[in-house]
């Protein structure tokens, strides 16, 4: 059995920090001496851009892996944060109706993954903000899904159709998948309404709440124009120091 955890960074809400917590845990890993692998299942393709690859470059891409079964080594890109990435172009918005003839088409990640034979100590898929095809094949690949959610009033509205649609991939696709929780980005430690709602939040849904949270913090939208993660474009903040303390946790928990 391949130690690979496999998880899938989800939340159909766009404008959480989905992508930033992708490329931050995934620097953080690296650093920690893991392998990882990041996927970008985005047809806006915003992990490629922010770790340094400009998608319009690109003729090969997870488009080509997933609707005309090129092996995953053909596309994949090393990227200066140590971690390497299987980009995304705009052509994956073709994808996802590609795939919705297809038999088979909710193991598509999956078999990419199994393919990858063990090589990575870490899969982080960056899903699309929809519940669609994409995101279901996520899930099914996936041995864990990360939520993170901005803590704002309305922003955990969409955690319940997520779990539903989490509920439907264990009971058809992927009996092993479990939630490991919430992580809050754009945190603002200051208020008690940020804190009241993560406090429903996993009172509402049973689900735990992975320390620390990410602050709000003006570095995480300089950090893409520079192609890197914040950890390298701003190694000492508070927020990528509350990344790499995810990041370690997540490790021992592993």
């Amino acid at each position: 059995m391949s130690t690979t955890r496999v998880i899938a960074v989800a939340n159909q809400k766009g404008g959480v920090a989905k992508t930033t917590t992708v490329a931050s845990l995934g620097t953080a890993f690296a650093e920690l001496g893991q392998r990882v692998l990041l996927v970008d299942l985005d047809p806006q393709a915003c992990l490629t851009f922010s770790l340094g690859i400009d998608p319009e470059d690109l003729d090969l891409s997870i488009h080509h892996v997933l609707t005309k079964g090129l092996p995953v080594t053909e596309v994949m890109a090393t990227t200066e944060d140590g971690v390497d990435l299987v980009p995304a172009t705009i052509e994956l918005a073709r994808a996802e109706a590609d795939l919705l003839t297809r038999t088979g088409r909710e193991y598509v990640i999956r078999s990419m993954v199994e393919d990858l034979d063990g090589e990575y100590d870490w899969v982080l898929l960056d899903c699309p903000p929809s519940l669609g095809v994409l995101t279901v094949a996520a899930l099914t690949a996936a041995t864990g899904v990360l939520i993170p959610l901005q803590c704002e009033t309305l922003s955990h509205r969409g955690v319940g159709q997520l779990l539903d649609t989490v509920h439907d991939v264990r009971r058809f696709t992927n009996r092993e998948l479990e939630v490991w929780g919430v992580l809050p980005t754009l945190y603002d430690g200051r208020t008690t309404h940020a804190r009241a709602v993560l406090d429903t939040i996993s009172e509402t849904y049973d689900l735990a709440v992975i320390e620390p949270p990410i602050p709000k913090s003006i570095r995480f939208a300089e950090a893409p124009a520079a192609g890197r993660s914040i950890l390298t474009t701003a190694r000492s903040t508070k927020g990528a120091e509350a990344y790499r303390a995810v990041a370690k946790n997540l490790v021992e928990r592993g």
